[in-house]
Protein backbone atom coordinates (compact mmCIF):
# COMPACT_ATOMS: atom_id res chain seq x y z
CA UNK A 1 0.00 0.00 0.00
CA UNK A 2 1.55 3.31 -1.06
CA UNK A 3 1.38 6.61 0.83
CA UNK A 4 -1.31 8.05 -1.45
CA UNK A 5 -3.59 5.04 -0.89
CA UNK A 6 -3.03 5.27 2.85
CA UNK A 7 -3.99 8.96 2.89
CA UNK A 8 -7.22 8.22 0.98
CA UNK A 9 -8.13 5.52 3.50
CA UNK A 10 -7.37 7.82 6.43
CA UNK A 11 -9.81 10.38 5.03
CA UNK A 12 -12.65 7.86 4.73
CA UNK A 13 -15.44 8.40 7.23
CA UNK A 14 -16.10 4.89 8.51
CA UNK A 15 -18.67 4.02 11.15
CA UNK A 16 -18.39 0.61 12.78
CA UNK A 17 -21.39 -1.17 14.33
CA UNK A 18 -20.99 -4.20 16.59
CA UNK A 19 -21.41 -5.52 20.11
CA UNK A 20 -19.85 -8.84 21.29
CA UNK A 21 -16.29 -10.13 21.56
CA UNK A 22 -16.37 -11.55 18.03
CA UNK A 23 -17.01 -8.07 16.69
CA UNK A 24 -14.35 -6.56 18.95
CA UNK A 25 -11.69 -8.83 17.41
CA UNK A 26 -12.67 -7.65 13.92
CA UNK A 27 -12.66 -4.02 15.06
CA UNK A 28 -9.16 -4.25 16.55
CA UNK A 29 -7.81 -5.48 13.22
CA UNK A 30 -9.63 -2.74 11.34
CA UNK A 31 -8.13 -0.04 13.57
CA UNK A 32 -4.62 -1.10 12.56
CA UNK A 33 -5.20 0.20 9.04
CA UNK A 34 -8.21 2.53 9.10
CA UNK A 35 -9.53 5.47 11.08
CA UNK A 36 -12.97 4.82 12.56
CA UNK A 37 -15.06 7.96 12.92
CA UNK A 38 -17.52 6.43 15.41
CA UNK A 39 -18.69 3.14 16.89
CA UNK A 40 -22.31 2.11 17.37
CA UNK A 41 -22.95 -0.65 19.92
CA UNK A 42 -25.85 -2.09 21.87
CA UNK A 43 -26.59 -0.47 25.24
CA UNK A 44 -24.68 -1.86 28.21
CA UNK A 45 -26.71 -4.63 29.88
CA UNK A 46 -26.75 -6.32 33.30
CA UNK A 47 -24.77 -9.58 33.30
CA UNK A 48 -24.65 -12.54 35.69
CA UNK A 49 -26.49 -13.35 38.88
CA UNK A 50 -25.61 -10.02 40.46
CA UNK A 51 -26.81 -7.97 37.51
CA UNK A 52 -23.56 -6.02 37.12
CA UNK A 53 -23.73 -3.55 34.22
CA UNK A 54 -20.87 -4.30 31.83
CA UNK A 55 -19.68 -2.34 28.81
CA UNK A 56 -19.95 -4.21 25.54
CA UNK A 57 -16.63 -5.57 24.21
CA UNK A 58 -16.87 -3.30 21.16
CA UNK A 59 -17.50 -0.25 23.33
CA UNK A 60 -14.40 -1.10 25.39
CA UNK A 61 -12.26 -1.08 22.24
CA UNK A 62 -13.77 2.26 21.27
CA UNK A 63 -13.04 3.87 24.63
CA UNK A 64 -9.49 2.48 24.65
CA UNK A 65 -8.92 4.20 21.31
CA UNK A 66 -10.76 7.44 22.20
CA UNK A 67 -13.42 6.87 19.54
CA UNK A 68 -16.92 8.27 19.83
CA UNK A 69 -19.30 5.49 21.00
CA UNK A 70 -23.04 5.72 20.33
CA UNK A 71 -25.44 3.30 22.05
CA UNK A 72 -29.04 3.80 20.91
CA UNK A 73 -31.67 1.65 22.58
CA UNK A 74 -33.52 1.37 19.27
CA UNK A 75 -31.51 2.20 16.17
CA UNK A 76 -34.69 2.26 14.05
CA UNK A 77 -35.82 5.32 16.01
CA UNK A 78 -32.48 6.83 17.06
CA UNK A 79 -30.34 7.08 13.94
CA UNK A 80 -29.90 10.84 13.48
CA UNK A 81 -26.56 10.98 15.28
CA UNK A 82 -25.18 8.33 12.95
CA UNK A 83 -26.44 10.19 9.87
CA UNK A 84 -24.93 13.45 11.14
CA UNK A 85 -21.48 11.85 10.80
CA UNK A 86 -22.05 11.56 7.03
CA UNK A 87 -20.26 8.19 6.80
CA UNK A 88 -18.72 7.05 3.53
CA UNK A 89 -18.94 3.44 4.67
CA UNK A 90 -20.70 1.57 7.48
CA UNK A 91 -19.27 -1.77 8.58
CA UNK A 92 -21.38 -4.00 10.80
CA UNK A 93 -20.43 -7.20 12.57
CA UNK A 94 -22.78 -8.85 15.08
CA UNK A 95 -24.41 -5.55 15.98
CA UNK A 96 -27.69 -7.11 17.10
CA UNK A 97 -30.35 -4.79 15.67
CA UNK A 98 -31.96 -4.44 12.24
CA UNK A 99 -30.87 -1.20 10.57
CA UNK A 100 -33.46 1.23 9.18
CA UNK A 101 -33.37 2.18 5.51
CA UNK A 102 -32.24 5.70 6.48
CA UNK A 103 -28.92 4.22 7.61
CA UNK A 104 -28.71 1.59 4.88
CA UNK A 105 -29.03 4.23 2.17
CA UNK A 106 -26.76 6.87 3.70
CA UNK A 107 -23.13 5.84 2.96
CA UNK A 108 -21.88 6.34 -0.59
CA UNK A 109 -19.94 3.05 -0.37
CA UNK A 110 -22.84 1.24 1.27
CA UNK A 111 -23.36 -0.74 4.44
CA UNK A 112 -21.44 -4.00 4.57
CA UNK A 113 -21.65 -6.84 7.06
CA UNK A 114 -19.19 -9.46 8.29
CA UNK A 115 -21.27 -12.60 8.87
CA UNK A 116 -20.04 -15.86 10.44
CA UNK A 117 -21.45 -18.36 7.94
CA UNK A 118 -21.36 -19.25 4.27
CA UNK A 119 -24.46 -17.42 3.14
CA UNK A 120 -27.18 -18.15 2.20
CA UNK A 121 -26.68 -20.94 4.76
CA UNK A 122 -27.31 -20.01 8.40
CA UNK A 123 -28.80 -16.55 8.15
CA UNK A 124 -29.51 -15.11 11.59
CA UNK A 125 -28.02 -14.33 14.96
CA UNK A 126 -26.48 -17.67 16.03
CA UNK A 127 -24.67 -19.11 13.00
CA UNK A 128 -21.70 -20.44 14.97
CA UNK A 129 -23.83 -22.44 17.40
CA UNK A 130 -26.05 -23.84 14.68
CA UNK A 131 -23.19 -24.77 12.35
CA UNK A 132 -22.09 -27.32 14.96
CA UNK A 133 -25.54 -28.28 16.27
CA UNK A 134 -26.75 -28.94 12.73
CA UNK A 135 -23.75 -31.14 11.94
CA UNK A 136 -22.06 -28.97 9.32
CA UNK A 137 -18.53 -29.94 8.31
CA UNK A 138 -17.55 -26.48 7.07
CA UNK A 139 -18.43 -22.85 7.69
CA UNK A 140 -16.75 -19.52 7.12
CA UNK A 141 -17.09 -15.78 6.74
CA UNK A 142 -19.29 -13.93 4.26
CA UNK A 143 -18.83 -10.23 3.57
CA UNK A 144 -22.02 -8.83 2.12
CA UNK A 145 -24.01 -5.69 1.42
CA UNK A 146 -26.79 -5.12 3.92
CA UNK A 147 -30.48 -4.87 3.12
CA UNK A 148 -33.61 -4.61 5.25
CA UNK A 149 -33.94 -8.42 5.14
CA UNK A 150 -32.07 -10.67 7.57
CA UNK A 151 -28.69 -11.44 5.98
CA UNK A 152 -30.25 -11.37 2.50
CA UNK A 153 -27.95 -8.85 0.80
CA UNK A 154 -25.64 -9.36 -2.15
CA UNK A 155 -22.46 -11.30 -1.39
CA UNK A 156 -19.13 -9.55 -1.90
CA UNK A 157 -16.85 -12.46 -0.93
CA UNK A 158 -16.78 -15.69 1.09
CA UNK A 159 -14.01 -17.73 2.69
CA UNK A 160 -14.54 -21.16 4.27
CA UNK A 161 -12.86 -23.23 6.96
CA UNK A 162 -13.52 -26.82 8.11
CA UNK A 163 -15.38 -27.59 11.31
CA UNK A 164 -13.31 -30.15 13.19
CA UNK A 165 -14.95 -33.10 14.96
CA UNK A 166 -13.96 -31.74 18.38
CA UNK A 167 -14.69 -28.06 17.70
CA UNK A 168 -16.98 -26.33 20.18
CA UNK A 169 -18.91 -23.12 19.68
CA UNK A 170 -16.14 -21.44 21.68
CA UNK A 171 -13.23 -22.74 19.58
CA UNK A 172 -15.08 -22.10 16.31
CA UNK A 173 -15.97 -18.59 17.49
CA UNK A 174 -12.28 -17.80 17.99
CA UNK A 175 -11.27 -19.21 14.60
CA UNK A 176 -14.00 -17.29 12.77
CA UNK A 177 -13.25 -14.03 14.58
CA UNK A 178 -9.66 -14.16 13.34
CA UNK A 179 -10.80 -15.16 9.86
CA UNK A 180 -13.36 -12.33 9.83
CA UNK A 181 -10.73 -9.80 10.90
CA UNK A 182 -8.22 -10.83 8.26
CA UNK A 183 -10.72 -11.38 5.46
CA UNK A 184 -12.31 -7.96 5.96
CA UNK A 185 -8.93 -6.29 5.60
CA UNK A 186 -8.30 -8.34 2.46
CA UNK A 187 -11.61 -7.40 0.84
CA UNK A 188 -12.00 -3.76 1.93
CA UNK A 189 -9.69 -2.17 -0.67
CA UNK A 190 -11.86 -3.53 -3.51
CA UNK A 191 -14.99 -2.14 -1.83
CA UNK A 192 -13.38 1.27 -1.44
CA UNK A 193 -12.20 1.49 -5.04
CA UNK A 194 -15.37 -0.10 -6.45
CA UNK A 195 -13.75 -3.17 -8.03
CA UNK A 196 -15.40 -5.75 -5.77
CA UNK A 197 -17.75 -8.42 -7.08
CA UNK A 198 -21.41 -8.52 -6.13
CA UNK A 199 -23.46 -11.74 -6.26
CA UNK A 200 -27.14 -12.12 -5.42
CA UNK A 201 -27.98 -14.83 -2.90
CA UNK A 202 -30.01 -17.85 -3.96
CA UNK A 203 -32.78 -17.76 -1.36
CA UNK A 204 -33.95 -21.23 -2.36
CA UNK A 205 -30.79 -22.53 -0.65
CA UNK A 206 -31.16 -20.47 2.52
CA UNK A 207 -31.24 -21.90 6.03
CA UNK A 208 -31.60 -20.05 9.32
CA UNK A 209 -29.71 -19.85 12.59
CA UNK A 210 -32.06 -18.09 14.96
CA UNK A 211 -30.89 -17.04 18.41
CA UNK A 212 -30.66 -19.92 20.87
CA UNK A 213 -33.80 -20.47 22.94
CA UNK A 214 -34.17 -22.37 26.19
CA UNK A 215 -35.77 -25.34 24.43
CA UNK A 216 -32.71 -25.62 22.17
CA UNK A 217 -30.58 -26.26 25.24
CA UNK A 218 -32.57 -29.25 26.55
CA UNK A 219 -31.14 -32.66 25.62
CA UNK A 220 -33.63 -35.03 23.99
CA UNK A 221 -32.35 -38.56 24.57
CA UNK A 222 -34.58 -39.86 21.78
CA UNK A 223 -32.10 -38.28 19.36
CA UNK A 224 -28.99 -40.04 18.04
CA UNK A 225 -25.66 -39.94 19.85
CA UNK A 226 -24.17 -37.78 17.08
CA UNK A 227 -27.01 -35.25 17.32
CA UNK A 228 -26.58 -35.02 21.09
CA UNK A 229 -22.78 -34.84 20.80
CA UNK A 230 -23.16 -31.96 18.32
CA UNK A 231 -25.69 -30.20 20.55
CA UNK A 232 -23.39 -30.37 23.57
CA UNK A 233 -20.34 -28.97 21.78
CA UNK A 234 -22.46 -26.49 19.82
CA UNK A 235 -23.62 -24.93 23.12
CA UNK A 236 -20.18 -24.90 24.77
CA UNK A 237 -19.14 -22.46 26.21
CA UNK A 238 -22.50 -20.69 26.17
CA UNK A 239 -25.28 -21.27 27.15
CA UNK A 240 -24.73 -25.02 27.69
CA UNK A 241 -26.85 -28.10 26.99
CA UNK A 242 -28.74 -29.54 29.94
CA UNK A 243 -30.94 -32.35 31.22
CA UNK A 244 -32.55 -33.03 34.59
CA UNK A 245 -31.01 -35.25 37.26
CA UNK A 246 -33.35 -35.96 40.19
CA UNK A 247 -35.24 -32.77 39.41
CA UNK A 248 -32.12 -30.57 39.26
CA UNK A 249 -30.58 -29.02 36.17
CA UNK A 250 -27.48 -30.87 35.04
CA UNK A 251 -25.53 -28.98 32.40
CA UNK A 252 -23.38 -31.08 30.11
CA UNK A 253 -20.28 -29.36 28.74
CA UNK A 254 -18.42 -32.24 27.11
CA UNK A 255 -19.11 -35.79 25.95
CA UNK A 256 -17.91 -38.55 23.66
CA UNK A 257 -19.63 -41.14 21.50
CA UNK A 258 -19.31 -44.93 21.91
CA UNK A 259 -20.27 -47.94 19.83
CA UNK A 260 -22.06 -49.59 22.76
CA UNK A 261 -25.68 -50.65 22.34
CA UNK A 262 -28.19 -51.03 25.20
CA UNK A 263 -31.47 -52.11 23.64
CA UNK A 264 -32.85 -53.25 27.02
CA UNK A 265 -32.67 -49.77 28.60
CA UNK A 266 -34.76 -46.62 28.31
CA UNK A 267 -33.49 -43.55 26.50
CA UNK A 268 -31.89 -41.26 29.10
CA UNK A 269 -31.00 -44.12 31.45
CA UNK A 270 -27.50 -44.16 32.96
CA UNK A 271 -25.74 -47.24 31.61
CA UNK A 272 -22.35 -47.55 33.30
CA UNK A 273 -19.45 -45.72 34.91
CA UNK A 274 -16.27 -45.34 32.85
CA UNK A 275 -12.78 -43.96 33.52
CA UNK A 276 -13.71 -40.55 32.09
CA UNK A 277 -17.40 -40.31 32.89
CA UNK A 278 -20.74 -42.08 32.82
CA UNK A 279 -22.76 -43.46 29.93
CA UNK A 280 -26.32 -42.56 28.98
CA UNK A 281 -28.60 -44.58 26.69
CA UNK A 282 -29.74 -42.65 23.63
CA UNK A 283 -31.75 -43.57 20.56
CA UNK A 284 -29.03 -45.44 18.67
CA UNK A 285 -26.67 -46.43 21.46
CA UNK A 286 -24.76 -44.62 24.18
CA UNK A 287 -23.07 -41.30 24.82
CA UNK A 288 -20.65 -40.65 27.68
CA UNK A 289 -20.83 -37.40 29.62
CA UNK A 290 -17.35 -36.28 30.66
CA UNK A 291 -17.77 -32.70 31.97
CA UNK A 292 -20.92 -31.65 33.82
CA UNK A 293 -22.29 -29.02 36.18
CA UNK A 294 -25.06 -29.72 38.66
CA UNK A 295 -27.40 -26.86 39.50
CA UNK A 296 -25.75 -24.56 42.07
CA UNK A 297 -22.32 -26.18 41.62
CA UNK A 298 -19.21 -25.46 39.57
CA UNK A 299 -18.19 -27.36 36.46
CA UNK A 300 -16.63 -30.71 37.30
CA UNK A 301 -15.41 -33.77 35.50
CA UNK A 302 -18.00 -36.52 35.51
CA UNK A 303 -16.11 -38.57 38.10
CA UNK A 304 -16.29 -35.73 40.61
CA UNK A 305 -20.01 -35.64 40.00
CA UNK A 306 -20.30 -39.41 40.48
CA UNK A 307 -18.29 -39.26 43.71
CA UNK A 308 -20.90 -36.86 45.06
CA UNK A 309 -23.65 -39.40 44.45
CA UNK A 310 -24.37 -42.88 45.68
CA UNK A 311 -22.34 -44.89 43.16
CA UNK A 312 -24.35 -48.05 43.72
CA UNK A 313 -27.59 -46.30 42.88
CA UNK A 314 -26.55 -43.99 40.04
CA UNK A 315 -26.50 -46.72 37.38
CA UNK A 316 -30.03 -47.14 36.06
CA UNK A 317 -31.20 -43.66 36.99
CA UNK A 318 -33.05 -41.84 34.23
CA UNK A 319 -32.12 -38.35 33.09
CA UNK A 320 -34.98 -36.22 31.76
Amino acid sequence: MNLEDLNVEKKLKIVYMGTPEFSAVVLKGLLEQYDIRAIVSQPDRPVGRHGEILETPVKKVGLENTILVIQPEKIKEQYEEVLSLEPDLIITCAYGQILPKEILEAPRLGCINVHASLLPKLRGGAPIHHAIIDGHTKTGITIMYMTSGMDEGDIIAKKEIPIEYDDTASSLHDKLAILGRDFLLEVLPSIIDGTNTRTKQDSSESTYAFNIKREDEHINFSKSKRQIYNQIRGLNSWPGAYCLFEGKILKVWASRETDNVFNNLFNGQITAIYEDGFGVKVDNGEIIFTLVQLEGKKKMNAHEFINGQNKDNIIGKILD
